[in-house]
């Protein structure tokens, strides 16, 4: 006892004179860095040497007891609260001292924001990426961005300027900014983005470039200002069938996606329901396709969206769709459960495959009218493109589909799954008909993929969420903007002597002039429509669609005849009025 109580006073005693020890060589760094002005370097090799001295020290008289390694541990709380007012340090040129007054703790933090890494001679620096919100939410920022005309039956949109943002990608870094639009953003020309750095649109980490030679770095954040223009849909009115503090169920019109992809943003269901009815940061429930019209269901809060989901995955929903295929479809209940692979998310191209996911529909027939016949469709499994899929198996594709119903496919398109050429193949086939036929804008494929000079990037599809962000011009495809990324630079706007927005049209106008009704007032109306745009219409001495004058899209090329004609739960059930192809009384161009 007398030998563990003599190394016990020996320790103690050490302990107090490094504490002693470490707080006078704790002044002596801080003075040293006050009057000298030393380099970093030179202060971590003295902190160093500090810091091996203590560890020799403390491992020369390590204990061999267990009792003896607590009276340490004791004692090393006793250093710490000895010098705790007294404490620097120094990494890489940041030092914090809790002692200096106020002023130079801001200078210093100032000093470690911006030199958190040395710089080397020449070097630039990239602030910190900023948090981002993971939700889509837009918000009456975003929808004031534009506003909508009316014009031979189409809901239009002015063109206007927008911010595509991103940060840099793993494969850019290290590359110039020439190197990456070249080799990814050639949906314009170098020519154009030369110009376009002139004019201040191309930004980085928000400050304007002057040289496309600029070498990107990790961190970097991207800003390109376009001039967007947006295609033409179906003007009939979004009709709201149900609002109740809990759901919101509309009517979808086809040719209307459900939220911001490609190269609709403002065009779209999320859109129109902000602006025109004020329904802002609504849950999507489900989705259909961009052809594709009825009942689409939106929860007004996340607790319902939950519970709807739960409903969904738990096959608790029951959806009924009706469409118009081709030839006599058969009598009675017809069931389909082949599986169905994706060929291509670009183009949403999908087909029956062992290796795809298990799929179960449940058609029968409604009517027949010698030449094609309108069928009620049960879906009991979500497959993309579920119920054309199969239909087009069964050898009576939708009467006007633009994919299932394609000669691509071969002579009996794909009826009974057999198509003869591979999946690269039949991709390139449909491209290719649709360009003959010029109508590629059916495939909802970008511009620039469309003219042959960008290889894809992204379908615009019912399943595809906006969430990319991506750095690109008006017409390329699958950027979907988030509540951060999609700002409207109202200085550019305002450089180019924009007006206003203009009201749009009413819901009741443009019914009164989809119906035909009153043809003198409609001819008014338009006049008066084309005075608007053209007085709200800003031409940018940039953008390419500006010098183009594109022909409106024919109705029938906007509308797929596949309707959701019912979505129903345990306690609920929304549905809408039969379209016009799927009557009896229907007749077939």
């Amino acid at each position: 006892m007398a030998w563990f109580a003599c190394v016990k006073g020996k320790v103690a005693g050490l302990n107090a004179l490094l504490c002693v020890g470490k707080r006078e060589n704790n002044h002596f760094l801080r003075h040293l860095y006050r009057d000298t002005n030393v380099s970093v370097k030179t202060l971590g090799t003295l902190r160093t040497a500090q810091v091996s001295f203590i560890t020799s020290n403390f491992s020369k008289q390590q204990p061999y007891t267990a009792a003896h390694a607590m009276e340490t541990k004791d004692a090393t709380v006793e250093e710490d609260s000895c010098n705790t007012d007294s404490t620097v340090r120094t990494n890489r040129g940041k030092r914090k001292n809790e002692e200096t007054d106020e002023a130079a703790k801001q200078g210093n933090r100032k000093k470690q924001k911006k030199c958190g890494k040395q710089l080397r001679p020449g070097e630039r620096y990239v602030p910190p990426p900023q948090k981002r919100n993971p939700g889509v939410s837009f918000s009456q920022e975003h929808f004031a961005e534009t506003s909508y005309y009316f014009e031979g039956g189409l809901r239009k949109v002015y063109p206007y300027y927008f911010d595509f943002t991103t940060y840099c990608k793993g494969r850019w870094i290290g590359k110039t900014l020439l190197e990456v639009f070249k080799s990814e953003f050639r949906a314009e020309s170098l020519d154009y983005y030369n110009k376009a750095v002139k004019e201040g649109r191309i930004k980085l980490n928000d400050t304007p470039v002057d040289d496309l030679n600029i070498i990107l770095k990790n961190n970097d954040f991207m800003r390109n200002t376009v001039h967007r223009h947006e295609p033409p849909v179906n003007g009939r009115p979004l009709e709201v069938l149900v609002d109740d503090g809990e759901v919101v169920v509309v009517d979808k019109p086809a040719s209307l996606p459900v939220h911001p992809c490609g190269r609709y943003r403002h065009n779209t269901v999320i859109f129109i329901l902000g602006k025109e009815k004020g329904l802002s940061g609504l849950h999507t429930v489900h989705r259909l396709d961009r052809l594709t019209s009825g009942v689409l269901l939106f929860a007004r809060t996340l607790e319902v969206s939950k519970k709807l989901d739960a409903m969904v995955r738990e096959r608790q929903l029951e959806k009924e769709y009706v469409c118009r295929v081709e030839g006599q479809f058969p009598e009675g209940e017809v069931v389909c459960e082949e599986p169905i692979l994706v060929v291509s998310f670009r183009v949403g191209l999908c087909r029956v495959h062992p290796k795809g996911k298990e799929s179960r529909t449940v058609f029968q027939r409604l009517s027949y009218n010698g030449r094609s016949s309108v069928v009620r469709c049960l879906p009991l499994t979500g497959r993309t493109h579920q119920i054309r899929v199969h239909l087009q198996f069964l050898g009576f594709p939708i009467l006007n589909d633009p994919i299932y119903g394609s000669s691509a496919w071969g002579p009996n398109r794909a009826k009974g799954g057999l198509v003869g050429i591979s999946d690269e193949e039949l991709l390139e086939a449909l491209i290719e008909e649709h360009r003959s036929k010029e109508s590629l804008h059916l495939l909802d494929l970008p511009e620039e993929e469309v003219s042959g000079k960008q290889e894809p990037k992204k379908e615009c599809s019912d399943g595809a969420q906006e969430h990319n962000d991506q750095i690109t011009t008006p017409e390329s495809s699958g950027v979907a903007c988030d509540d951060n990324s999609c700002k409207l630079t109202q200085e550019e706007v305002k450089a180019e002597g924009s007006q206003e927005p203009h009201k749009s049209t009413s819901a009741a106008e443009i019914e009164g002039e989809m119906n035909g009704a009153h043809k003198e007032k409609d001819s008014v109306s338009d006049e008066a429509s084309r005075t608007a745009k053209s007085n709200a219409f800003v031409r940018d001495n940039l953008c390419g669609e500006c010098k183009i004058v594109r022909p409106d899209p024919m109705e029938k090329d906007l509308i797929m005849y596949l309707h959701a004609l019912r979505y129903k739960g345990p306690d609920f059930e929304y549905s809408t009025q039969m379209p016009d192809w799927a009557k009896e009384d229907w007749l077939q161009d």
